[in-house]
């Protein structure tokens, strides 16, 4: 998945530092992540959502607002007015490179900030949100100990996330006077609410409050146990999953044309998490599953092995050869289960081979409905005519490259 880096003006012409991840291969949509209050674009549960979302083919922008990480200003001067406002700014920097965003996605602060901005934003087909508060003044809770301070002196500095940061006087005003339900009700587009029931930081009755106030389309996926942050990497999965597969539903996103000679396009498989051994595999822009090795091997069980990935190949075409085949014939066969599994022989065990070690692929094939025995016999032996079948009988080749660098 490639990165790139970049800065763009924000709302007062301050130079916000933001990250596009893209597709491997052509953008078929684009997506602008808004993170939590006081946290950064490249917290774990952002970057996850975003490599999920990349790999299906949808860019993701996300940047670090005025005052934080590593964009410029001083977050002390800011206020929710001016997050919403820089959420703008990182639309039209968007629009500006030819790939303005339909599908905006908040954290927290940042979801409610999405749910505001969105009047500002043209062209968004589709919101989702991950913890947002109902209302932007439930925030202050985490400082409530310096609102005193805060109103005296004008600023103050608190500890949020084990970090000290300066509150202004005007971001509190601003996000204890801001109401979002107007914002909610007018949003004209689809919503998606996430959240988890056990948040200690944004009750849940925050994501029932949006959701009641929202129109349809709507829908509200819980988190199950997950924190407030999803810092869990398995949490940042789950809802990285269902934001990817929702959001294909509701964004206008083009097939990528296959490349010549390769009708069923491009299988991609690239690294989930560099941690472990979790892929994430796409075919042709359209199609999602998930590759990783067991616990015990070091991975986290996600997905298929490899292994497994290619018994259930010659399954599938075991199946749809003798559906294909049945069909044709008009026979009554009602239905078609392949079990299959895989493991290393010595060669001297298979006929016509010489002592190396070779895989062995065994199926047991079902086949449901009023056949006749001669029936049953005929499609057994179509079954050693699926094309997955005789390329693994007669060998394959498998021709490499280095893609170039950049």
């Amino acid at each position: 998945m490639p990165t790139e880096r970049f800065e763009f003006p924000g709302h007062d012409g301050t130079m916000l530092a933001a990250r596009l991840d893209r597709p491997d291969g052509p953008v078929r949509a684009t997506a602008l992540f808004a993170h939590c209050f006081t946290c950064g674009k490249d917290i774990p549960a952002a970057r996850r959502i975003a490599s999920r979302l990349a790999a299906d083919g949808i860019a993701v922008l996300r940047f670090d607002f005025t005052g934080l990480g590593h964009s410029g200003g001083e977050f002390e001067n800011t206020t929710f007015a001016t997050n919403v406002a820089d959420l703008a700014a990182a639309a039209r920097h968007l629009a500006e490179r030819g790939t303005a965003p339909s599908l905006l996605i908040g954290h927290s602060l940042g979801g409610a900030a999405v749910l505001r901005a969105r009047a500002a934003i043209p062209g968004i087909r589709a919101v989702a949100t991950i913890g947002a508060p109902f209302q932007p003044g439930h925030v202050t809770h985490n400082f409530e100990g310096a609102l005193g301070g805060i109103e005296r002196d004008g600023a103050a500095e608190v500890v949020l996330g084990g970090r000290r940061i300066r509150i202004g006087r005007g971001f509190v005003e601003d996000v204890t006077g801001t109401r979002l339900e107007d914002a909610i009700r007018g949003l004209e587009c689809a919503l998606l609410v996430l959240h988890a029931p056990r948040d200690e930081i944004v009750g849940l009755d925050n994501a029932t409050n949006i959701f009641l106030t929202a129109r349809h389309p709507k829908s509200f996926v819980t988190l199950d146990d997950a924190d407030h942050l999803v810092t869990r990497g398995t949490d940042a999965e789950y809802a990285a999953d269902v934001i990817g597969a929702w959001a294909t539903r509701y964004l206008d996103m083009p097939q990528p044309a296959p490349p010549i000679g390769a009708p069923e396009g491009v299988t991609r498989v690239a690294e989930a998490d560099p941690a472990g051994f979790a892929q994430d595999v796409t075919a042709g822009g359209h199609h999602h599953l998930k590759a990783d090795e067991p616990r015990a091997y070091g991975g986290t069980d996600t997905g298929l092995t490899p292994y497994q990935l290619l018994a259930a190949s010659l399954g599938a075409c075991t199946s749809m050869t003798l559906r294909m085949y049945a069909r044709r014939k008009a026979w009554p066969l009602s239905h078609v289960s392949v079990d299959v599994t895989h493991d290393r022989m010595h060669a001297q065990d298979a006929p016509s081979q010489g002592q190396e070690r070779i895989d062995r692929f065994r199926r047991v094939i079902t086949l449901d409905g009023d056949l006749e025995p001669a029936q049953r016999t005929r499609l057994l032996e179509i079954a050693d005519r699926c094309p997955v079948h005789r390329t693994l009988e007669s060998g394959a080749v498998v021709e490499t490259e280095l893609k170039a660098a950049g």
